[in-house]
């Protein structure tokens, strides 16, 4: 008997390990390599360096425009770094609004390595830094896929201007059920639950999903939205999760526009 439950725990032990590697080798595929710089595309930038609430180093850019009464927070999502984020950077430059684009701990030159709880930390220090730059007019959190729970965790605590989401998941324990239906979710550390904290968000909103993402399933974005409470409004993309933006380029220029006017 004694043996049996000797074997038992060992298996739970193991199982719970197990499950912690699957958590972030899922979640976070980051690159320390920055391959590009707004440069290459003809746009000035500064270099910035500022650290997190817990005082880990950050890097990021801020690309500026000339007399915009709008800045945008770029977070990103969980594969990569800022670098391979150029394009949609020169679409929100050229709708002449600013934009900061930082990596989170663990990608690109910031330091660290990448947690729940470190990315919250991380996404609420670029908020902050923003806002002591003291730039004229609103401040928009623009969250790209796992980006997009850091942008709803920032916006159910702070008084941003606007949110914008893009192809965004409710919640880990959402997600596992999809990718490994076979994990009790009571072994889950992570959350990113923005399906109970999308509600608190007063701000403006502006999700934008593709009914045919390979990844992040539609109806959760559906989910997200009905749970969001007004001012709010959906945008239908056509693509998968990875090119929906720019397969959607016109409408997605036209919506971020619109939006941007409104505030």
């Amino acid at each position: 008997m004694i043996r049996k439950i000797i074997i038992a725990l060992v298996f739970v032990i193991c199982f719970y390990f197990y499950v912690r590697y699957l958590e972030k080798s899922s979640l976070y595929y980051p690159s320390k390599q920055l391959e590009f710089k707004p440069s290459d595309i003809g746009l000035d930038y500064d270099e910035i360096l500022f650290e997190s609430g817990d005082g880990t180093k950050l890097h990021g850019w801020f690309v500026p425009t000339v007399d915009s009464n709008i800045s945008v927070i770029f977070v990103h999502g969980n594969g990569g770094n800022i670098s391979h984020r150029l394009d949609k950077i020169r679409v929100f430059n050229e709708l002449n609004v600013n934009i900061f684009i930082f990596d989170y701990r663990g990608y690109g030159k910031s330091g660290g390595v990448p947690s729940e709880r470190g990315l919250y930390l991380d996404t609420k220090a670029a908020y902050d830094y923003i806002k002591q730059k003291e730039l004229k007019g609103k401040v928009i959190i623009y969250g790209e896929s796992l980006g997009g729970a850091l942008a709803i965790d920032l916006a159910s605590k702070d008084n941003i201007d606007g949110l914008i989401l893009e192809g965004t998941f409710t919640s880990i324990a959402d997600m596992a059920k999809i990718i490994y239906p076979w994990m009790p979710a009571v072994f889950l550390k992570t959350k990113f639950d923005s399906i109970s904290k999308i509600s608190r968000v007063s701000a403006p909103k502006l999700h934008m999903h593709s009914e045919f993402d390979d990844i992040i399933p539609f109806r959760m974005a559906k989910q997200l939205f009905d749970a969001a409470s007004e001012p709010k409004k959906f945008v239908l993309l056509e693509g998968m999760h990875n090119d929906a933006f720019f397969i959607s380029a016109v409408k997605v220029r036209s919506e971020l526009k619109d939006f941007f006017s409104s505030l």
